[in-house]
């Protein structure tokens, strides 16, 4: 676990279980699980630690009051200093510009066939706009649930999506309404974009990425270029730097690195041989050579395994990626 999810479990188990129960109402379902995990894997913290993420913590927020300070200013300094400007961008209009998405934060929680299920027979925009609320992964699974022609369609409504008119997020709560109980105000938000699209698309089967972007390039040949080149592939892990490829490494599995490099071009290979131990990097070699014919669909599947690893890791801030485009991936 990183340091950071580490000190917030540390928090939470010395505030108590009714503070800590309002807390975690506030975070979303990927942080909730993240945090809980690491709060069940901390055997003995010392009273040394739990003192020292008190003092931390306490030292923070008295940094700050709420005399003469702008509120909104300092939210947004806060979150795009902490997660970057693309990542911290939804989530300040979530928080600035409205209680417009009280529905959506519930879908965070459901299964992504009944995600599908509830907005099948939505139209294509509703359902881009639904999407673009969801953690990438989970809509990734919910799009996997649709025909070949409604990904492309939704993909690219979601990619040219620069903000939420009142009249479509009115829609979209009467929807949301149907299932859940609460009022919500309209206010335009900007979500969706070609990043969020790119993003959603990693974590599909390389197959099915490949069908979506070829049939948008079809309707949109820059629109489906941008969106490639916004992908962070496996090949991508060529541009991390040197300790960002080492933290990977702690976390992937000897057998999904072996199967991930058979479909790897050399140059990738030696990425990861020369962040390596010797005598690791000789093992690693050794077990590449005596591995057998391994089927396409298996390397891909291995690749995608540890581009999922990567990617947690980005979002805990534990390592930096990079898309082809040259930006950031976090």
């Amino acid at each position: 676990m990183s340091d950071k999810v580490k000190k917030a479990a540390i928090l939470l188990l010395a505030m108590g279980k009714d503070a800590a129960a309002e807390v975690l109402k506030h975070m979303n379902p990927k942080e909730v699980q993240r945090v809980g995990q690491a709060m069940t894997e901390l055997k003995l913290v010392t009273r040394g630690e739990v003192q020292t993420v008190m003092t931390e913590f306490v030292e923070t927020v008295e940094q700050y009051t709420g005399l003469g300070v702008n509120t909104d200013d300092y939210i947004r300094t806060m979150l795009v200093g902490a997660l970057g400007e693309d990542k911290a961008t939804t989530i300040i209009d979530r928080i600035l510009l409205g209680g417009s998405t009280k529905g959506l934060e519930t879908l965070k929680w459901m299964d992504p066939r009944a995600i599908a299920d509830l907005i099948r027979n939505e139209h294509p925009q509703i359902i881009a706009i639904v999407m673009s609320y969801l953690e990438h992964e989970q809509a990734a699974s919910v799009l996997q649930l649709f025909t070949d022609v409604q990904r492309a369609d939704i993909v690219m409504r979601l990619a040219t999506l620069d903000g939420v008119q009142p009249a479509a997020l009115q829609e979209l709560n009467n929807i949301m309404e149907r299932q859940f109980i609460g009022q919500n105000n309209i206010k335009q938000s900007n979500i969706g974009g070609i990043k969020s699209a790119a993003n959603i698309l990693n974590f599909m089967d390389s197959s099915i990425e490949a069908i979506i972007v070829d049939k948008i390039k079809e309707n949109d040949p820059e629109l489906g270029q941008k969106i490639q080149d916004l992908m962070f592939v496996f090949e991508n892990i060529l541009e991390m730097d040197d300790r960002s490829v080492q933290s990977l490494l702690r976390e992937v599995s000897t057998e999904s690195l072996v199967i991930a490099l058979k479909g790897a071009e050399e140059n990738l290979r030696e990425k990861f041989f020369k962040n390596m131990s010797k005598r690791a990097s000789e093992m690693l070699r050794e077990d590449l050579e005596s591995k057998g014919p391994v089927r396409i669909s298996e390397v891909e599947a291995a690749q995608k395994e540890i581009l999922a690893i990567a990617r947690r890791m980005a979002e805990a801030g534990d390592l930096m990626l990079q898309s082809k485009g040259g930006d950031d991936y976090v």
